[in-house]
């Protein structure tokens, strides 16, 4: 085994340095990934593009294999060398109450208001061992891993779907109650509005909508494919209309707003919802909005909710759905794959600015 890896450093906006760092020396308590694949979400996209105060080794939707691990690690994550795993992006404390209640994705620790924070694909490369992130040949895994082994094994770039797909899973379900009985609206058919729909259509909701623009219509095609009842091109068809037509004037129950800050989708979202309605912000940008509704509509009972990531749950979800060989239609999603030396042009790509028709990008190391 090599005693170094390469990996692709981001040093500037849009800039990578192909750098080599040496391997750790492993504890009895940590170990050492080999990258099999890394998807790239929205965030990665906007890292890619901002400043970059100290170089970083990106990528966080990581799957690969074991490659050596100390005796205490295995023994607490159930795993060998040689398995494929799947370690979350999020490095928790595990001592504090949000470790202690599950929800450690809020855990100080992996929140970069807190000091240093650690997390797959933003510790950046000044902290020991440098190897945090996925767009490399090995990643280091520290004792905090959070560890899902994989038991079925599929092609690496499907399994890289877990986190759009567990994003889907919280946001439409988790957090918004998708289940029968309720319509749902999504707005925005990129990677995690697909797999919202994907997720409310597995826990029978009535009724799925996803809305998107002209240039989407590939995309609303396959949100039709992944169980939307509905799709509106909000560009060429009145909204509001299309939703009481729908609804029969009921409006709708669950709305899951991905735009990534589409104009008045979460104003637009207030006018249709139903007398009973939780609205997810999970991607809706800085628009502003206002809830001064009162002597416009009838009397409504509104939950507005701020999503941020997924749980260990929904995680385990999203691979049972990926490995059970049943949603062949899931593959839609993932639509592109580059190797490492071409990490740049994946990034373009997922950006809308590279490979035309790019919905999930996997980079293959």
């Amino acid at each position: 085994m090599a005693e170094k890896a390469v990996a692709a450093t981001l040093v500037a906006p849009r800039k990578f340095e192909f750098r080599e760092y040496d391997l750790p020396e492993i504890s009895s308590n940590d170990g050492l990934l080999k990258m099999e694949a890394v998807g790239i979400c929205g965030a990665d996209v906007n890292t890619y593009h901002r400043e970059v105060p100290k170089p970083r080794i990106m990528g966080h939707e990581n799957v690969g294999v074991i490659a050596r691990i100390g005796k205490e690690a295995g023994e607490r994550w159930g795993v060998k060398e040689g398995d494929l795993v799947i370690p979350e992006e999020y490095i928790p404390c595990g001592h504090c109450k949000y470790c202690y209640t599950g929800r450690y994705r809020f855990c100080n620790q992996t929140d970069r208001g807190y000091g240093q924070q650690y997390r797959h694909g933003q510790t950046t490369a000044d902290v020991w061992p440098s190897l945090w992130g996925g767009f490399s040949e090995y990643m280091y895994l520290p004792p905090n891993t959070v560890m899902h082994k994989i038991e079925r094994p599929v092609p690496p770039h499907v399994l890289a779907l877990y986190l759009p797909l567990a994003d889907g899973i919280e946001w439409a379900c988790r957090y918004g109650g998708a289940q029968p009985g309720k319509t749902v609206l999504i707005q925005g058919p990129g990677q995690m509005g697909l797999s919202a729909a994907f997720a409310s259509r597995q826990v029978g909701a009535d009724c799925i909508i996803v809305t998107g623009m002209s240039h989407d219509a590939a995309r609303l095609d396959m949100a039709r494919r992944l169980g939307a009842d509905y799709t509106i091109d909000v560009e060429a068809e009145d909204f509001t209309e299309r939703i009481r037509e729908i609804t029969g004037g009921d409006g709708v129950d669950v709305v899951v707003n991905v735009t990534g800050g589409g104009g008045h989708a979460t104003a637009d979202a207030l006018e249709v919802a139903s007398k009973e309605c939780t609205i997810v912000l999970a991607g809706a940008g800085d628009e502003p909005i206002s809830l001064g509704i009162a002597g416009k509509r009838p009397r409504r009972d509104l939950t507005v909710k701020t999503a941020n990531g997924h749980s260990y749950a929904s995680v385990n979800e999203a691979i049972g759905y990926l490995t059970s060989g049943k949603h062949p239609e899931l593959l839609d999603i993932a639509t592109h794959q580059f190797p490492l030396e071409q990490v740049a042009r994946a990034l373009d790509t997922a950006a809308g600015d590279g490979e035309p028709g790019a919905i999930h990008v996997t980079v293959l190391p």
